[in-house]
């Protein structure tokens, strides 16, 4: 839903584009890329798009945070990755013809900006620099993601929160995580009320400081040890 009141932000002036698909675009790249989004302020668990929905264009992050998603059997969900700002979500799809398989709703308020799926595709199709961009980062992705499925696969639940708390304290870069207790415990792969447990063990423990729903990290180093044990 685009807020009249928000900030028009241009593309050479976006200070997350080097995070970005975009980075390495040469001037008039960015240029044709700046001439083709729209930008739209979101609210805080707004949806970008839903599973099962056919793909209209990607969406890039210039403020906020975003929650990638599946719904399981039981109509629980399970966080498969959380996108950042400079981030494009929604461009795999682009390639695959098909209906998104995941499900995408921001965390907070959000600044995004959004380029149609045939204007995204024209792009790749005509700028070697972004199409060679969008091959390593998929590829680089496939290895990130197979090892961060491992992890948590072999972990035990108090083990994988610990492991979620250090990936959120790197994604929140030293500010306090701002996620709701249902969110982590669906990014974690447990039951909310197990979470809330083991969130106070470990304030007990003085490894955490809790601020309402926000999550200080006080003993970093004794939450990555037990991370990997």
């Amino acid at each position: 839903m685009l807020d009249k009141s928000h900030k028009f932000v241009t593309c050479q002036n976006c200070l997350v584009r080097k995070d970005s698909l975009f980075k390495n675009l040469c001037e008039a790249g960015v240029s044709d890329v700046n001439s083709l989004k729209t930008c739209s302020f979101y609210k805080k668990n707004q949806s970008l798009f839903l599973e099962g929905s056919i793909p209209r264009g990607v969406f890039c992050l210039n403020k906020g945070k975003v929650k990638v998603y599946t719904i399981g059997e039981e109509g629980k969900e399970q966080i498969i990755h959380i996108a950042n700002e400079g981030e494009i979500v929604g461009f795999r799809a682009m390639f695959s013809g098909e209906p998104f398989r995941v499900s995408a709703t921001t965390l907070e308020e959000c600044n995004i900006c959004f380029i149609s799926k045939s204007d995204f595709l024209n792009l790749v199709d005509t700028n070697v620099t972004l199409r060679n961009g969008i091959m390593k980062e998929l590829s680089t992705e496939l290895a990130d993601r197979a090892t961060f499925i491992t992890n948590m696969a072999q972990k035990s639940v108090r083990e994988r929160l610990a492991f979620s708390l250090i990936f959120l304290d790197d994604l929140y870069k030293g500010e306090m995580i701002n996620f709701s207790r249902e969110d982590l415990a669906n990014f974690v792969g447990t039951a909310t009320e197990t979470l809330i447990r083991l969130l106070k063990d470990f304030k007990d423990d003085n490894l955490i400081k809790t601020h309402a729903r926000k999550i200080e990290i006080v003993d970093r180093e004794a939450i990555i040890r037990l991370s990997r044990s």
